[in-house]
């Protein structure tokens, strides 16, 4: 868990408490981890939050870990009303976790892969079966294990809920994330590729199982655009 220490104030304001953050971006890049995934072998060694109390702050990884993703996601995780921010937060030699972060510092996290090089890309998150916890989908080494996994966040911790194997949302050096989350009307579904890339798949969650609908070919960028836009 990363030292309270290790969160830095940047500009002046009020105690933390329950505030939210309403913008989030990487800072400080570096290249003290050569995987590349995203394209290149730029990463970053800290996050920069600004919350509604007006407050900046700056959160610095220690030099075993960096930031390697393509942006933050503001998300009220806990349910107050107030945004956290999840990352995908990668340790040079354990590989990468998920995580939340708030102004106070790490909220909660997956566990790290196992190995270095070993990475998860983000699906999104929402309270996909309405019993008020919101739960977290990212899948786990999308060019090899190629499996979603499902965590729910309750009493500030990860649980692990469970998996959906054969289903990617990446490519090795591309610098984006494809599919993400929708709401269609019927609730939110996670738009995610199959193993192979040749459908669009929507995959929902009731609290006991997942649900899947196949919404045609992959034809490319615009047909994931047509699913995250419910044509």
């Amino acid at each position: 868990m990363l030292r309270a220490g290790l969160l830095a104030l940047l500009v002046a304001g009020g105690p933390a408490g329950a505030e939210g953050v309403t913008m989030a971006a990487y800072a400080d890049p570096t290249t003290r981890y050569d995987h590349g995934i995203l394209g290149d072998a730029i990463e970053h060694g800290a996050l920069v939050m600004d919350t509604d109390a007006g407050r900046r702050l700056k959160l610095t990884l220690p030099q075993n870990r960096v930031f390697e993703d393509t942006a933050p996601r503001l998300v009220d995780v806990d349910g107050d009303s107030a945004a956290e921010v999840i990352v995908v937060e990668t340790d040079l030699a354990l590989g990468a976790r998920l995580a939340v972060y708030g102004p106070g510092g790490l909220i909660a996290a997956t566990d790290f892969i196992g190995r270095n090089h070993r990475w998860l890309a983000p699906v999104g998150a929402a309270d996909f079966d309405g019993d008020g916890l919101v739960e977290l989908a990212y899948v786990d080494r999308p060019h090899l294990a190629k499996t979603l996994k499902l965590f729910r966040f309750r009493n500030g911790k990860l649980l692990h809920m469970k998996d959906f194997p054969g289903v990617t949302n990446h490519r090795i050096g591309d610098r984006e994330i494809t599919g993400g989350m929708r709401d269609c009307g019927a609730g939110p579904q996670m738009i995610v590729a199959d193993a192979g890339w040749l459908r669009v798949l929507a995959l929902g969650w009731d609290g006991r199982r997942f649900t899947k609908t196949d919404l045609g070919p992959n034809r490319g960028p615009q047909s994931f655009d047509e699913a995250l836009a419910c044509r």
